[in-house]
């Protein structure tokens, strides 16, 4: 394994100039902050579905994997300052990042929804254009920097947008009623519902896929430098294998109860 490991480091030395590189690693840029995608212990060990995705690349690239806890709206310009040489964050591949960044192919993809109080008129709403003329003046929480923030911007710009730095502080101003309703993928608002905080609160039943508007993206992908050509390739290469194999979707039943996995191109 050793030998390998040194091999591949030789290989991709002169075209990388990365951490990865230099030391037989792949370092992994992600916020652990945002469960079941990424969450971090207090000692910097992270779980979820993002460290999964981020083991099994290592795995097959015969790497050791290092993971760096990192704000989200902080990961892009972290990679590009070379502070880590990939992101796996549940980001998503949208047309202004990849002016920034490089990505892999997408290799995951689940439904945007609402959450709001059972007894908020929103918690009865069916439809698509009903919704969005009820968040009129209602103050809507979402995470700084995401594709939902930017969603909301265009979509329902008459909606009062409140930005968080991390998804707890939204649950907090959510449960405590100083935010109508919050906006994000169903996943981290399901994880929200389970707590006791989210007793008095349901999903709004609309579900808005990624692929319905450009803002929301092309599915979730890894973060790579763009000068970093042979990486990327490599990891669009594992990460095909690792989709066709069924390890993505096996690693997203684990921590979603579904299949998120989204077909090798």
């Amino acid at each position: 394994m050793k030998l390998k490991v040194l091999s591949l480091v030789a290989f991709l030395a002169a075209g990388m100039g990365s951490a990865y590189a230099a030391e037989g690693e792949l370092s992994i840029g992600t916020e652990g902050a945002y469960p079941p995608w990424s969450m971090a212990d207090a000692a910097g060990n992270v779980t979820g579905f993002d460290a999964d995705v981020g083991n099994l690349l290592c795995a097959k690239l015969e790497v050791k994997c290092k993971f760096v806890v990192q704000a989200f709206d902080g990961l892009i310009p972290a990679l590009k300052a070379k502070r880590f040489d990939v992101i796996i964050s549940g980001m998503s591949i949208t047309e202004d990042r990849k002016k920034e960044i490089s990505f892999s192919n997408g290799y995951a993809e689940l439904a945007n929804m609402f959450v709001a109080p059972k007894s908020s008129d929103l918690a009865g709403i069916h439809d698509f254009d009903t919704l969005i003329k009820a968040l009129d003046g209602k103050k809507v929480g979402v995470q700084a920097g995401t594709t939902h923030a930017h969603y909301l911007e265009k979509n329902a710009p008459k909606a009062d947008l409140k930005t968080y730095d991390t998804l707890d502080q939204m649950q907090i101003d959510l449960a405590s009623g100083r935010i109508d309703t919050a906006f994000s993928d169903a996943s981290a608002l399901e994880d929200f519902l389970a707590k006791p905080d989210g007793k008095d609160f349901q999903l709004v039943d609309v579900k808005i896929a990624s692929s319905s508007d450009a803002t929301l993206g092309e599915g979730i992908g890894v973060g790579i430098a763009q000068e970093n050509t042979e990486l990327k390739a490599k990891i669009d290469k594992a990460l095909c294998e690792l989709v066709n194999d069924g390890s993505i979707a096996k690693a997203s039943e684990t921590w979603f109860k579904t299949d998120i996995s989204r077909p090798c191109k």
